[in-house]
């Protein structure tokens, strides 16, 4: 072919374009698809308990190595996105998390189970922080409700998964369902990074030569940032994980019985889904900083209010309250590094923050267990959240009058 004949090259990406807002719904998709390997375990655990003759405790280890390769596999997944893009990290996660489905179902040991929810939890990773990192490249004046948009795909899988994946196993049973999640899964994820593909240049998928420059100056080093944000991020999920892992059996505890605290617990996941889209477009309009600061705030005040207030309704207005002031706390991390920090580096340090928050969330339920066991009570449990969520209060709030300062700075420098 000729240099006269050749095709020209397709025009260059414009962020807040149309071709954006397509490539978010397509990651959308991505994200509910890729949110099976957060839920389909908690469905299929008295199943699996019960095939294996196990406790309780032991086959619940299935969880907690979901949330180990969940939060390890953000690292890898956002390194991989950095060096190859989006696409390719995402179809390689997919076939990961596909082949630990198949293989789980054949298992023969309970040890076996719970050691292959490794892959599936590295697999279903990136679908969310990465995803979320990509998102922020596509979008300037719009970028909050981006990140936010792509991160709620996480909460909508949760939404059609559990009883999609609880009619499949009570039909064909356990294993079967674990290899019909995974060509599931994998057909319709493959097919939708087919299309969003097809939708990015070949620049766009291994660089992001059109992405916005940062344009917040905190005069701290890359990885000092993503340190105090890594740390910030473990103090406000141990506080988060305090209502939505005891919730159920703080209502029981109570004597209002454990479905009464089933239905707290959706309501607050619920409402977490018009919170962390709310939460985006609070973002594009005071930054990610102050929108995260805001979140932490409000999820301490409705912390402090478990420990005033156990009364049924009250139970359930407070768990509504927490649910729409906490979903947007965590994606306001992703909007901080990508306003902060270069695009070529932003998946990375994005995944990195998210291994924080799973740490939290891991180290609060965990917690807020042993303190429970320790005084027959929730009550220093709660104590304990608020204290940690005041924590990260105050790192959030140091990095903002810091970068206050610098904006004052900057422009009596202009002046």
């Amino acid at each position: 072919m000729t240099p006269e004949t050749a095709i020209p090259e397709t025009p260059a990406f414009q962020p807040d374009s149309r071709q954006a807002w397509t490539r978010l719904a397509l990651a959308l998709i991505v994200g509910s698809l890729g949110s099976v390997g957060m839920w389909s375990v908690v469905v299929i655990l008295p199943a699996v308990q019960a095939d294996f003759a196990a406790t309780r405790g032991a086959a619940s280890l299935a969880f907690t190595m979901t949330m180990a390769g969940f939060g390890i596999g953000g690292v890898i997944g956002g390194r991989l996105t950095d060096r190859f893009g989006i696409v390719a990290t995402i179809a390689l996660a997919t076939v990961l998390m596909a082949v630990g489905y198949v293989l789980s179902a054949r298992t023969t040991a309970l040890w076996q189970f719970n050691l292959l929810h490794i892959a599936i939890g590295a697999g279903s990773s990136a679908t969310f922080a990465p995803l979320m990192a990509e998102a922020s490249h596509w979008f300037e004046r719009r970028r909050g409700i981006a990140v936010t948009v792509a991160a709620t795909g996480s909460y909508i899988g949760g939404t059609f998964w559990p009883p999609l994946v609880s009619w499949f196993m009570l039909t064909y049973g356990w294993r079967s369902s674990q290899i019909g999640i995974a060509a599931v899964a994998l057909v319709f994820t493959l097919v939708t990074l087919a299309i969003l593909r097809a939708q990015m240049g070949a620049n766009e998928r291994r660089n992001h030569v059109n992405a916005p420059p940062p344009k917040v100056d905190l005069r701290l080093g890359d990885n000092t940032l993503t340190a105090l944000l890594f740390v910030a991020g473990i103090g406000c999920c141990v506080a988060m994980a305090m209502p939505q892992v005891h919730i159920v059996a703080y209502c029981g505890d109570l004597g209002y019985g454990v479905a009464r605290g089933a239905e707290m617990l959706s309501l607050m996941l619920a409402l977490g889904i018009v919170s962390r889209v709310g939460s985006g477009f609070l973002a594009d309009r005071i930054g990610g900083l102050r929108t995260l600061l805001v979140g932490a705030i409000a999820q301490g005040v409705a912390l402090t209010f478990y420990l005033f207030f156990d009364g049924l309704t009250s139970l359930y207005v407070i768990s509504a309250m927490f649910g729409l002031f906490q979903g947007g706390i965590v994606p306001a991390y992703a909007i901080i590094i990508r306003e902060a920090m270069p695009a070529a580096q932003a998946a990375t340090r994005v995944g990195i923050v998210i291994l924080g928050t799973v740490l939290g969330m891991s180290l609060g339920g965990w917690l807020s267990g042993v303190i429970f066991d320790a005084t027959g009570s929730y009550r220093a449990a709660f104590v304990n959240g608020a204290a940690w969520n005041v924590f990260n209060v105050a790192i959030v709030g140091w990095l903002l009058l810091r970068a206050r300062k610098r904006a004052m700075m900057t422009l009596r420098a202009a002046e």
